[in-house]
């Protein structure tokens, strides 16, 4: 019998998760909770509606074919269109209804041998760019199972593997995935005194994850998101160095600057976003700072 994944998307033609070209598989769920989460439709494991007011016509086709009474239209109130999420089981009849596809379900299971002939449908394009396979989330390692067995059936394929991951899992779960990757991403948020409150984990296991992967002799570059008001604090970027030149594993250094893009995706959510500061980061102010990082850390460091 084949393994499944619960994943939420799959992103042809991406250039910002690994080298070349490469497709995106996105694995839904997460251990971390973080307050500025980009992707918060990943965070839970299970699908989930998303709705999107803008694009609705109030034309009742939501309605009709919904078996909980989830949606009430009145041309009375405002907005016209409501949801009771509480009645909602994510049986999808309505987003198959929806016209104009405001009604959308987050999620759904999926082959693995599925999810690879997709993936392969372009290996031209990784062997002329150096390009392959990324898995992303949420946090693949928390389907521990469906990621391994993607990644080694990739491997097998004779693709690129990366994968993106917080680090927050057991020794035996990444050591098991660790022969299938090439390129683990890793994510550095917080240092100690501050990663629990912003992220909703302690630090401890991801930094015994990033030590598992240094002894394996694993390739790493540091992937840092940077949230104002949060982590962008001198003590958090020397932290940062501290951990690039510690391990000899990490290549280089990432910085995220915040953009708020999943302020939107957490309303779409019928959710209420942890922090909800609404401009981007400015890229330009740390560029000086990156190359200030670079040199102290004797390693790249770059803004993405």
């Amino acid at each position: 019998m084949s393994v499944k994944a619960n994943i939420f998307n799959i992103q042809r033609f991406s250039v910002d998760d690994g080298p070349g070209i490469r497709t995106t598989v996105f694995f839904k769920g997460c251990p971390l909770a973080c307050i500025w989460c980009h992707n918060p439709e990943s965070n839970s494991r299970e699908p989930e509606l998303m709705y999107v007011n803008t694009k609705c016509i109030a034309c009742g086709a939501c309605a009709a074919v919904c078996p909980g009474g989830v949606h009430v239209l009145d041309a009375e109130s405002s907005p016209v269109h409501m949801l009771k999420r509480e009645n909602c089981t994510v049986c999808g009849a309505c987003a198959a209804a929806c016209p104009t596809k405001a009604l959308e379900v987050c999620g759904k299971w999926v082959d693995i041998d599925e999810i690879l002939r997709e993936v392969l449908s372009d290996k031209i394009f990784y062997e002329t760019s150096g390009g392959g396979m990324t898995v992303s989330g949420g946090e693949p390692l928390y389907q521990p199972e469906a990621v391994t067995a993607l990644c080694r059936a990739a491997k097998e394929a004779g693709l690129h593997v990366a994968m993106e991951t917080c680090g927050f899992a057991s020794a035996e779960t990444l050591s098991a995935v660790l022969p299938y990757v090439d390129l683990f991403l890793f994510d550095y948020k917080a240092e100690e005194d501050d990663h629990e409150r912003l992220t909703g984990v302690p630090l401890a296991q991801i930094l015994r994850s990033l030590e598992l992967l240094d002894d394996a002799r694993a390739e790493v570059i540091l992937r840092c998101p940077v949230i104002p008001g949060c982590n962008d604090t001198q003590p958090h970027f020397d932290s940062i160095v501290s951990l690039a030149a510690r391990f000899p594993s990490v290549k280089e250094v990432h910085l995220e600057p915040y953009h708020p893009l999943g302020i939107s995706k957490c309303e779409q959510l019928g959710k209420t976003p942890g922090y909800d500061k609404r401009e981007f980061a400015d890229k330009k102010a740390l560029a000086a700072r990156a190359e200030e990082m670079s040199t102290r850390c004797a390693k790249p460091v770059k803004v993405n």
